[in-house]
């Protein structure tokens, strides 16, 4: 028997389907201000399905996501409601999300420059929750500028870094994702997120070798296409999967298990039925979720 933690699954498209608002570049932070409460009830219903970390509503709230709406004055505003939207939820992991944009290292600002800023809001986040997840790394200078700005707050810091759909062995900028275990001395977990299922056996068998806590939560989406990859993208660019039932998503999970993960969730499509069949399916297997 293994001592699995399971977070929870996406918040973003769960909320952006439960509004039935369309997509815009705020994402899900819009979502948060025009529709108070729902947060709340997506992270309660991924607790019925057994999640036990759950990940705030913070990704996407950066001063550059901000810039020129008119939530530009509400940055600590805004971090302060989705961790209260998630207080009641036990464990919380307050999410660092990408500077810039997501799966674009290209842009990714200078480290100078990136480490104050995650630190912003990582000593905004540290009083309100028990852990930080980096989410959604994409080279390894994100990750060394992501990790110096979160171990500011004192608290425990998760590294979760997202590779290509085709190679989980590779980062989204092309690196080896064993390029950055040697930076993750200060990291309390290394994941790897927001792929494709498929590509996580691979990036495991890589992470297993961190000497640290390990596993993955991916995507359900179709594959993170080239017409994403443009500033300030929204989710409409993305199509979900028609293939990923939670039975399906559960057996990819219980991999990644067997090949020593003792975290494991779900990202972006990932919804409450996929954890609670999780849940299920590792309680079968023998292992106890803490």
């Amino acid at each position: 028997m293994t001592q699995i933690t399971l977070m929870d699954g996406g918040m973003g498209q769960e909320l952006i389907r439960r509004a039935g608002d369309a997509p815009t570049p705020l994402w899900s932070t819009q979502v948060m201000v025009d529709h108070p409460g729902l947060v709340a009830a997506v992270h309660a219903d991924f607790r019925a399905a057994g999640a036990t970390v759950h990940v705030a509503n913070t990704y996407a709230i950066h001063r550059d996501r901000l810039v020129g709406t008119a939530l530009e004055d509400q940055f600590e505003a805004l971090h302060l409601t989705a961790l209260k939207e998630a207080a009641a939820s036990g464990r919380v992991a307050g999410s660092l999300g990408p500077l810039g944009a997501s799966y674009r290292p290209d842009i990714h600002p200078t480290h100078d420059v990136a480490v104050p800023l995650y630190a912003e809001i990582a000593q905004i986040m540290a009083p309100h929750v028990d852990l930080l997840i980096c989410e959604t790394v994409a080279s390894v200078a994100h990750a060394q500028a992501a990790l110096a700005g979160a171990s500011t707050s004192g608290k425990p810091v998760w590294m979760a870094l997202t590779v290509q759909d085709t190679d989980g062995r590779l980062l989204r900028s092309g690196e080896p994702l064993a390029d950055v275990l040697p930076f993750m001395d200060d990291a309390a977990a290394v994941l790897a997120n927001c792929a494709a299922p498929e590509a996580m056996a691979a990036a495991v068998d890589v992470l297993a070798t961190s000497g640290k806590p390990f596993g993955a939560f991916a995507n359900g989406f179709t594959q993170i296409t080239g017409d994403f990859l443009q500033d300030k993208p929204t989710v409409a660019s993305l199509q979900s999967r028609e293939d990923l039932s939670p039975e399906t998503y559960a057996e990819f999970a219980l991999g990644w298990i067997d090949q020593g993960a003792t975290i494991v969730g779900g990202c972006c499509e990932v919804g409450p039925a996929h954890i609670a069949k999780l849940a299920e399916t590792i309680r079968a297997a023998g292992h106890e979720i803490v």
